[in-house]
C-alpha cells in the first residue's frame, strides 16, 4: 500500500455512483497533474478512474470468515465490468486489529473489522480519515453506534454492529418479567430456590453497572490516557459510600454468586444459576440449557441510599474502518458500505446472530424476537460507550473483590474508594 494523495470523497449515494461509473472507460489516461488533483474528484469520478485490476486485503473475525466470503462475492457480481476485483479475506481478530495494523498501516489491510474502543488511536496514527456520505450513516445507523464511530462530529468508521454490552438473563420458570425489573426480587427469589443470580464482580467492565447512573463519573481525560474518577465522591444525594454499602448488601444475600463468565453458564447448566449479568455470545447456550424458561432484560434496578437505582452498562459496537494507505481507497469504501449495508447486517444477524446497528436492521421481526438483542436494546439507553484508559481496570478489580468477599477486613469504605479513585486516576 501507498499513502493516497487525497481522498476527498463526496456523499453520494449508491445510485450516483453507478452513474458515474457507467460512462467510463478502462483505457482512461491520468497524467501526473491529474493524479496530483484526485483529491477534487467526486466519489464515482474516483471509482471511474480506478477501472483496472482491484486488490483490496479484508480483515475479518475467524468467526466470520464464511460469512464475509458470500459478501464479498455478492459485491464482486454487482460491480462485474466496473473493475477487475482481486478481493482477498484474511482472519484478523476485531480487538487485536489496532495493534496489527500499529505494527505497519501500509502493510496493513485496505478494510478491517474493530472495536469501537480503537478508534481514537488508530485515527491518531493517521490510519483512518473522515467516510464520504456522512448524513446517510447518520441516518440509517444508532444514535449510539453513531456516536462510536465518530470523533466529535465527524465520522472515521462505518458502523456494523451494536451488541457488545451486557444485560439481564433470567429463567422465567422462576422469575417473572415485573420480577426481573428488581435486582432485590431476583435475590430474594433466588435465595428462596436455593439458586443463585450471577454477576462478575472480577471485571470493572460489570462493576460500572453500579455506578453508572448515580451522578459519579469516570472517564477519559483529553490526553487519552489519563482518567477521571469521582466515584469516591462525599456529600451528595448517592455518595460513593452509599454505592459500596449497597454492593455489600448484595454480596450478604445467599441469592448471589460473583462468578466470572464460564461460572454463569456452568450454573445455568446445572440449574443451580437462575439469572445473571452477560452479553449476547452465551445466547444459544443460555437457551439450550433454560428451554422454554429462557429469558432476557434489561439491567434491574439495586437499592442504594433509600432509592432503586437503576443498572447502568458499558456499551461496545464493531464497525468498518478503510486504510488511509489504501491504494485503492475509494472503492474500499464502497466495499466497506456493502459489508454494513442494512441487507449484509440482517445476512450477520441471521448467520452469527450480531446485533445491527442498522436502523431498519434492528427493528426487524427476526431481531425483535431474539431476547437477547432485544434486551441489549433496551438496555442500550441506560449505556454509555467504554472510554476510559488503562490505570481503570485493576483498581476497580480491587475494590469490587473487597466488596463481593464482603470486606473481611472491615476496612472504612471511604479510604477504600479513595484508595480506588486514586490508582484510576494514576499518571
Amino acid at each position: 500500500m501507498r499513502k493516497k494523495t487525497g481522498t476527498g470523497i463526496a456523499a453520494i449515494l449508491l445510485s450516483a455512483m453507478l452513474t458515474g461509473c457507467a460512462g467510463a472507460g478502462q483505457d482512461t489516461v491520468y497524467d501526473d497533474e491529474i493524479t496530483q488533483s484526485k483529491k477534487e474528484l467526486s466519489f464515482a469520478e474516483q471509482l471511474a478512474a480506478d477501472s483496472g485490476d482491484v486488490e483490496l486485503v479484508v480483515w475479518g473475525a475467524e468467526e466470520d470468515q464464511e460469512m464475509l466470503q458470500q459478501i464479498l462475492s455478492d459485491f464482486e457480481e454487482a460491480y462485474r465490468g466496473k473493475a477487475t476485483f482481486h478481493i482477498t479475506c484474511e482472519i484478523q481478530s476485531e480487538s487485536a486489529c489496532k495493534d496489527a495494523l500499529m505494527s505497519g498501516l501500509e502493510e496493513g489491510a485496505d478494510l478491517f473489522a474493530f472495536a469501537d474502543d480503537q478508534l481514537t488511536t488508530l485515527v491518531a496514527a493517521g490510519a483512518l480519515e473522515p467516510i464520504e456520505n456522512q448524513k446517510q450513516v447518520r441516518d440509517e445507523n444508532l444514535e449510539g453506534a453513531v456516536e462510536a464511530a465518530s470523533i466529535g462530529d465527524t465520522l472515521y468508521a462505518w458502523p456494523l454492529t451494536a451488541d457488545n454490552g451486557y444485560f439481564l438473563y433470567y429463567d422465567s420458570r422462576y422469575i417473572t418479567q415485573e420480577d426481573a425489573a428488581s435486582l432485590d426480587r431476583i435475590l430474594e427469589i433466588a435465595a428462596e430456590q436455593n439458586k443463585k443470580f450471577t454477576m462478575d464482580w472480577s471485571s470493572g467492565w460489570y462493576v460500572y453497572a453500579f455506578f453508572g447512573n448515580t451522578g459519579m463519573e469516570v472517564g477519559l481525560n483529553e490526553d487519552g490516557i489519563t482518567n477521571y474518577c469521582t466515584w469516591n465522591q462525599k456529600g451528595t444525594t448517592v455518595s460513593g459510600a452509599d454505592v459500596a454499602q449497597a454492593m455489600l448488601s448484595i454480596a450478604a444475600s445467599p441469592g448471589f454468586f460473583n462468578t466470572d463468565d464460564s461460572g454463569f453458564l456452568n450454573g445455568v447448566r446445572d440449574g443451580s444459576v437462575i439469572a445473571g449479568v452477560s452479553g449476547v455470545w452465551n445466547a444459544v447456550a443460555v437457551e439450550e440449557a433454560w428451554g422454554e424458561g429462557y429469558a432476557a432484560a434489561s439491567l434491574p434496578v439495586y437499592s442504594c441510599a433509600g432509592e432503586q437505582i437503576q443498572m447502568a452498562s458499558f456499551s461496545g459496537y464493531k464497525m468498518i474502518g478503510v486504510n488511509a494507505y489504501s491504494d485503492h481507497h475509494a472503492w474500499a469504501s464502497l466495499l466497506a458500505q456493502w459489508i454494513t449495508s442494512e441487507e449484509n447486517q440482517n445476512l450477520r444477524f441471521q448467520l452469527r446472530g450480531q446485533g445491527p446497528s442498522n436502523r431498519k436492521a434492528s427493528q426487524s421481526a427476526a431481531v425483535q424476537d431474539s431476547p437477547a438483542i432485544a434486551a441489549l436494546l433496551d438496555q442500550s439507553q441506560y449505556a454509555c460507550l467504554q472510554r476510559i484508559g488503562g490505570n481503570y481496570w485493576d483498581p476497580v478489580t480491587d475494590f469490587a473483590t473487597t466488596m463481593a468477599n464482603g470486606n473481611p477486613d472491615g476496612k472504612n469504605l471511604q479510604e477504600l474508594l479513595d484508595e480506588m479513585a486514586e490508582g484510576i486516576m494514576a499518571p
